[in-house]
């Protein structure tokens, strides 16, 4: 497998393994991109943390898929614009009349 074929399905993995953790966590519940790290890496040791960046790239594609969240301090951050400690949590999808909500 190349490179690039390796990263990409490394990227699914991650992508997946974030949904699946969120899955089991209630809905407000955030996950730290090393949670996904750790999911995602099958040796020993903290091999895991050569992950943080494909988990941390794997959050920002879910995110524009509407997927999920990237917060800081408990508030939505611009992807781009995250720099440090990030947690990620499922997307809040706003709620309307049509969607069966009560006014």
């Amino acid at each position: 497998m190349t490179s690039a074929g390796r990263k990409e399905t490394t990227g699914r993995h991650m992508e997946q393994a974030i949904l699946k953790l969120l899955e089991h966590r209630g809905p407000t519940a955030t996950i730290c991109p090393s949670d996904a790290a750790r999911a995602v890496y099958a040796g020993d040791g903290d091999g895991w943390r050569d992950l943080m960046e494909p988990a941390r790239r794997a959050a920002r594609r879910l995110v524009t898929a509407g997927e999920v969240e990237i917060t800081q301090g408990g508030r939505t951050v611009d992807p781009a614009a995250a720099r440090g400690p990030l947690r990620i949590r499922r997307a809040r999808r706003a709620t309307t009349p049509a969607d069966g909500a009560s006014a």
